[in-house]
């Protein structure tokens, strides 16, 4: 779906209601905090920031929004989630640097489950850190919405794939509630929220990105060098996109490191490098999508820069599967 289709679409059909839905919303959480602190999940992504939107607009000051830096983000993503809170948010804001620590529990881990279950009950631990450098935090916002539930098998359904902050969550939280403010919408209406809440359109329309970050595109185990050869890629093909006009007409797209190697010709020798796949999707609420029909060229220009300017990368190749049969994340 194009952006202004579903611009309209949230104008015409679903904004007047979810204007309804973001003040009572407000109203709830502001009842149910009262004079306490709540310390919020902010990944960067539209999720987090339309429900870190809510509970600033509830609680203000009270509300102390967290960036996790997990080594495994796209490339600036730090920056560009500062330079955002910084003009739209009237609360706190904390950035710490846990590469390590994360990348450390995910050493040698191929299960793509497993994978997600480490990075939810990480976020936990760090967020449960510092809430006691902070002091009395009882409560613990997050940006789940209605798809990352009905795919992580709860409420009656079968699971899909366990969302790093519904399936991946540990057992025993120090915090005295999870608030989700979102929990009851989907992705588009998610999108509606964030314009009712006056946030930026640039930032509301920017593709999704999922909670466990890049570990899920990097198909096998995670290490930096790995992360950090899918980064270049994955900034390569949306920076090709951007180039074509294409940024605001297909809902998400990304590069996938893949955990096979094919034989190439680099510098005039043969070359055994890492093959790349790359995915664009449209979709609304992220229960189905369809893979978008790139121009031949944008697919050329990004597979020629992506060959020639990341050096252990010898093939690409692009995923034509919808959803279903596939998911929109290989993992």
């Amino acid at each position: 779906m194009s952006s202004d289709r579903m611009e309209q679409n949230m104008q015409t059909e679903t904004r007047p209601v979810i204007e309804e839905f973001v003040q009572k919303k407000i109203d709830e959480i502001r009842d149910q905090v009262g004079d306490g602190k709540a310390l919020c999940a902010l990944s960067g992504g539209v999720d987090s920031s339309v429900a870190a939107a809510i509970m600033s607009k509830a609680i203000g000051k009270n509300l102390t929004c967290l960036f996790v830096d997990t080594g495994l983000m796209r490339l600036n993503e730090g920056e560009e989630v500062r330079k955002m809170f910084e003009g739209h948010f009237d609360s706190n804001l904390i950035m710490i640097d846990a590469e390590e620590r994360f990348l450390g529990k995910l050493a040698g881990v191929t299960n793509p489950e497993t994978k997600r279950k480490i990075i939810g009950e990480e976020f936990i631990r760090v967020f449960e850190e510092e809430a006691k450098k902070i002091g009395s935090v009882d409560f613990l916002v997050q940006g789940t919405i209605l798809s990352d539930i009905v795919e992580s098998g709860t409420s009656g359904h079968a699971l899909v794939k366990s969302h790093h902050n519904v399936g991946g969550l540990p057992d025993v939280i120090d915090f005295k509630e999870i608030i989700e403010p979102l929990r009851e919408l989907y992705k588009d209406e998610v999108r509606a929220a964030g314009l009712a809440l006056g946030l930026p359109k640039t930032h509301i329309e920017r593709q999704p990105f999922p909670g466990p970050g890049l570990a899920i595109r990097v198909i096998g185990d995670v290490t930096k060098s790995k992360l950090d050869t899918l980064r270049q890629c994955d900034y390569i093909f949306r920076d090709e996109i951007a180039k074509a006009g294409l940024a605001n007409k297909v809902w998400q797209y990304f590069a996938i490191l893949t955990d096979l190697h094919s034989v190439g010709v680099k510098n005039n020798a043969r070359a055994y490098g890492r093959m790349v796949a790359l995915r664009a999707v449209n979709s609304t609420d992220a229960m189905t999508a369809e893979w978008v029909h790139l121009p031949y060229d944008v697919l050329g220009k990004a597979s020629d820069r992506i060959t020639n300017e990341v050096g252990d990368v010898t093939r690409v190749v692009y995923d034509i599967t919808s959803k279903p049969p596939a998911t929109i994340e290989w993992e």
